[in-house]
């Protein structure tokens, strides 16, 4: 059983903490916040984690709430095979310090820049990068739903070149103070968005650029892909491929689904822990091959599909497991994931 510590347990920390839990090859020993709130109480309480803070300062703040801590961050990682890394990007360089200072492995979200460790991870399209190294980064949560179905059908189709557009939700659930409430919102308004060159930290050579765009939403982003592409091939062959892919879902609009909402209300039938999707839904109507080119529409749950990518990031890092598709069919069965 490796030890695995969560520093950070927000949207994305409080859900790899459930998966490594999961898991009957690692363990939880702890997780840390910064101030005592619901988070905090909960992961104690009714999770029975450990838990660690990450400004010793506020010790006081979390004994007048009743809520017991078992030590600083830097108490935490010292017992640890391996650090989740789920702080706010922008404290990201000063915990690697403290990481390599602990001579511990640590893994980084895609809210860090690929700089901070020079390698980016995905477990389908470059495990074995990963393997064995003392840090890497879990690519965002666009840029896993991208990767996942273009490393699916790159085998098949020959990609020539990727054109995407991104339609991202304004903010998580919890986020009660950002928006857009009544606005479509070019973010950036440049082009390429930072999801293109993210995509090249894992794909190397892939020739992608994409433009995205907040809207008044908070349940899921949404993605419109245009794939040219160097191989003759029909539709049902793009289909059958991504129906036999894991971690990504063909899914039908004539059957209900066809919007996010309904996709997050399938979820909850599904009884995922906090209605997660993991996999990438895309839809079965869009996908449509004309001439050399390919076209298709596809959702990501921005809060979940990064989570089990970390749980492999953590066997490769560790050299669990030097097969990812082996690796990836045990998180999946830890977790349910279709």
């Amino acid at each position: 059983m490796k030890s695995v510590a969560i520093n950070g347990y927000g949207t994305i920390g409080k859900r790899v903490a459930d998966a490594v839990a999961a898991q009957d090859d690692m363990k939880v020993i702890g997780v840390s916040k910064t101030r005592p709130n619901y988070e905090a109480r909960t992961a104690v309480e009714e999770k029975g984690y450990d838990l660690y803070i990450g400004i010793p300062e506020r010790a006081n703040q979390f004994k007048e709430a009743g809520i017991e801590i078992a030590g600083t961050v830097e108490d935490m990682i010292q017992e640890a095979d391996v650090v989740v890394d789920c702080t706010p990007g922008t404290i990201g360089p000063q915990n690697l310090e403290m990481y390599k200072k602990a001579g511990v492995k640590a893994i980084y979200q895609g809210g860090e820049d690929h700089e901070l460790t020079g390698l980016s991870f995905n477990a389908i399209s470059n495990y074995d990068d990963s393997y064995g190294k003392d840090y890497t980064r879990v690519v965002s949560c666009n840029t896993t739903g991208l990767t996942r179905t273009l490393s699916t059908i790159d085998p098949i189709a020959d990609i020539k070149k990727v054109r995407a557009v991104m339609v991202r939700r304004g903010s998580d659930p919890s986020e009660v103070k950002k928006g857009p409430i009544n606005s479509i919102v070019p973010n950036p308004p440049k082009v390429p968005s930072h999801h293109g060159p993210d995509v090249k930290t894992v794909m190397e050579g892939i020739d992608v650029t994409t433009m995205a765009l907040l809207v008044p939403t908070t349940l899921m982003h949404q993605h419109n892909i245009m794939v040219e592409i160097n191989n003759e091939i029909e539709t049902q062959e793009i289909i059958d491929a991504l129906e036999k892919r894991s971690r990504v879902l063909v899914v039908d609009a004539g059957e209900g689904l066809g919007s996010t909402a309904e996709l997050m209300e399938y979820a909850k039938e599904l009884g995922r822990n906090r209605n997660d999707l993991y996999e990438i839904p895309v839809w079965r109507e869009s996908i449509n091959v004309v001439g050399n080119e390919l076209y298709y529409m596809q959702a990501v749950h921005q809060e979940s599909d990064v989570v089990p990518e970390n749980i492999d990031a953590i066997r490769a890092l560790l050299e669990m497991e030097s097969d990812n598709e082996k690796s990836i069919a045990k998180t999946n069965k830890a977790m349910g994931i279709l």
